[in-house]
């Protein structure tokens, strides 16, 4: 059975974990196929080819043991023939026998990156990513040895310091002083083990003149979320609280607010928010409530007219002051930033950012482009990013410049001056990324 060279590199790519997943046969009938998109960062369209992981097997080293992953069997190719708003009709050839419950691999008719096969052993790559068209003032910093998956800036080391605050992969937190293209570690705290890092917010929720930081974790053994409350304490991070919530910032510097998210309380979809105080010594939920839209506090923000929210189908949304709904034409909706959640996985998209004065805001929104142009997003693999800066005309969110990064992004943070990204690169370092709003 002939298999393309864009399918096999896509299934190299595969681990155990991520084939739980996402593109699931849910009917067989005859040749067609029906599979639930439902959990696609992306439109479907007709004609899109497709085919069904039929089968799996380790592949081991003889001589080593080394487990060198899975080897897929796939079923022939077939092509969408439908596209319904949770799910795709596709049909396969004749005689192809498949069985619900078994996984989709689908090959949109359009990639940011073409594969053509030379020959068997050959394989070329052509990126077909635009440029950047933005002539903002961006300030990249020298890349530091993390993959850094959320930050934020506040005065935390000592008052009226511009740091910025970072949360790794690997769940440590660094509060950095910037100079010029540098990052210089100030403080630092190791998050304990077992803790999957989500997010992280700093605002001085206790009224000082420097900032708590508040680091939202996920515990796989607990199936929890909580978030753990640092302050800086003679010269070093030190954890105050831990609060059952999911704490996230939302705006910029001075207009920053901080908000609380109980977790799970509708199944495995979030719930709604409530503003995030302090009073009489304690942290509490005030009367201030907010509908994130079934998102996770990532993926949203708050405007004068409402809420901006990532949507599932990929799209920002933003409600407008006259009532109404503008919309973005491109797609957003990746997020490399994932947890497993007993049979669910649990997307938190990059923040949306909005600055200016009321009535002509500036959404900034994270884009993330897929390895090998093909489903990566749906397993949280991807190769570079780009920041768009968005305005409503005519009752849509049109894109007016756009920032290309050198690799992906999973958060982004805002400042008085500028939106900052962390730029995850290839190496999987991390370059933190001002990008100036004037």
């Amino acid at each position: 059975m002939k298999i393309n060279t864009a399918f096999l590199l896509f299934a190299s790519l595969l681990t155990p974990a991520c084939c739980a997943a996402q593109l699931t046969v849910v009917r067989v009938d005859g040749p067609k196929v029906y599979i639930d998109t439902s959990a696609l960062n992306r439109n479907v369209d007709k004609g899109e080819t497709f085919k069904i992981i039929l089968s799996s097997e380790r592949l081991i080293n003889p001589k080593t043991g080394k487990d060198l992953g899975p080897v897929y069997t796939y079923s022939p190719e077939g092509k969408i023939t439908e596209v319904q708003p949770m799910y795709a009709v596709g049909e396969l050839p004749t005689g192809a026998k498949v069985a619900v419950g078994q996984e989709a691999v689908l090959q949109p008719l359009e990639s940011p990156s073409i594969f053509s096969a030379k020959n068997a052993d050959e394989t070329t790559f052509k990126s077909t990513s635009a440029k950047s068209t933005s002539a903002r003032k961006t300030v990249v910093y020298e890349p530091v040895d993390q993959e850094i998956v959320s930050l934020s800036t506040a005065s935390v080391s000592t008052p009226d310091t511009d740091n910025i605050v970072t949360l790794s992969r690997k769940g440590q937190i660094t509060v950095w002083l910037p100079s010029e293209k540098q990052l210089t570690p100030s403080l630092s705290f190791q998050l304990p083990a077992g803790k999957t890092p989500l997010s992280i917010s700093a605002y001085p929720a206790r009224g000082q003149n420097t900032a708590e930081i508040f680091v939202t974790v996920y515990d796989p053994s607990r199936e929890k979320i909580s978030t753990i409350v640092l302050s800086s304490q003679n010269g070093a991070l030190k954890p105050i609280k831990t609060l059952p919530y999911f704490v996230k910032e939302l705006g910029c510097a001075a207009d920053k607010t901080l908000w609380a998210q109980k977790p799970f309380t509708a199944g495995t979809r979030s719930a709604g928010a409530r503003r995030l105080t302090y009073e009489n010594g304690e942290f509490s939920l005030s009367k201030n409530t907010l509908n994130t839209g079934r998102n996770w506090l990532t993926g949203i923000n708050v405007t004068e007219s409402g809420l901006v929210s990532t949507a599932q189908n990929g799209v920002i949304r933003a409600e407008l002051a006259n009532g109404k709904k503008a919309e973005s034409k491109s797609l957003f909706a990746s997020a490399p930033n994932r947890v497993k959640y007993k049979q669910e996985i649990l997307k938190f998209y990059p923040s949306v950012q909005v600055f200016g004065p009321s009535g002509r805001h500036i959404y900034v929104a994270a884009e993330n482009t897929a390895k090998h142009g093909l489903l990566s997003d749906t397993f949280g693999q991807y190769q570079s990013g780009k920041i768009h800066f968005m305005t409503v005309e005519k009752g849509r969110l049109n894109i007016q410049d756009s920032v290309e990064l050198d690799g992906f992004v999973y958060d982004t943070a805002c400042s008085a001056r500028a939106v900052l990204a962390a730029a995850v690169l290839p190496d999987g370092t991390s370059s933190v990324v001002e990008i100036f709003k004037e």
